[in-house]
């Protein structure tokens, strides 16, 4: 017999699926109008491949609300616990492939996002997702990260906070991608993303992660599709969940984080 939890979990993964086959559908009607451009102009248009999260930013709107859910703070209502962001531009430069491999696989790497709700330190895995790390560490010395905001919180379903978009809009990216690793990390049981989770945003097609990421606040059910590539410390998971008890600005479970959250510096190093 299907449990009405079972039932929810069903009819929200329905709703997602009609909700990415608009916009991948959107995604392809924007691609023939800017080819149509580019062959009307004579000019050949670089542009930063759109990368959203699939899966990840599941709307579970038509449905109850956890009990976190529930208490998080209405749109009106909300109080931004942030500071304001550091002086500084984003970054707007891109590239045509993957940066070469750099790192020491073998090696402990860790990345700091120094943002305005404070800092999230978390622990790569290098060995297990050498070309993320490796990708990362290349747009952190680039200061691609810096002054860039966090543009997507969910608080209904699946519980993360998604940054990496230069653009702040969902569509931005480094200009190439990579392939997919470590989608069968021992931390992934039960196709469930564990609180604390780093892991890469995509376009639901394989190999096409960019610069966007998520943070798992909250264990999430979520298929094994999206690389997990690091372990978000203690100390970084009560920034989260501070982030997390502003809420988002639809009230709906998915939209733009009620908190001003900035990266106002990246950094990745050897631990």
């Amino acid at each position: 017999m299907v449990t009405q939890e079972q039932r929810r979990r069903q009819l929200a993964r329905e709703k997602f699926l009609r909700q990415q086959q608009r916009r991948t559908e959107a995604r392809r009607k924007a691609k023939v109008r800017t080819s149509v451009i580019a062959s009307v102009l004579g000019v050949v248009l670089v542009g930063s491949l759109a990368l959203y999260t699939t899966g990840v930013m599941k709307d579970d709107s038509d449905d109850k609300a956890s009990a976190s859910a529930s208490t998080a703070p209405s749109p009106s209502a909300a109080k931004d616990p942030c500071e304001k962001p550091a002086a500084g531009k984003v970054a707007t430069q891109t590239w045509k492939k993957e940066p070469a491999m750099s790192i020491d696989k073998s090696a402990k790497y860790t990345m700091t996002l120094d943002t305005t709700c404070g800092a999230i330190d978390v622990a790569l895995k290098a060995s297990a997702a050498p070309h993320t790390v490796n990708s990362f560490a290349f747009l952190a010395g680039k200061g691609y990260f810096d002054h860039t905001k966090c543009h997507r919180l969910t608080t209904n379903g699946i519980y993360v906070l998604q940054c990496g978009d230069p653009t702040g809009s969902g569509s931005g990216g480094p200009g190439y991608t990579l392939p997919d690793e470590n989608l069968k990390d021992t931390s992934l049981k039960n196709n469930t993303y564990p609180a604390g989770t780093i892991a890469m945003a995509n376009t639901g097609q394989p190999h096409t992660g960019g610069s966007q990421f998520f943070l798992v606040y909250q264990a999430s059910q979520l298929p094994p599709s999206y690389t997990p590539f690091g372990t978000v410390s203690a100390a970084g998971m009560k920034v989260l969940k501070k982030i997390a008890a502003a809420g988002e600005n639809t009230g709906g479970g998915d939209g733009a984080p009620n908190a001003t959250v900035v990266i106002d510096k990246a950094t990745v190093g050897k631990s």
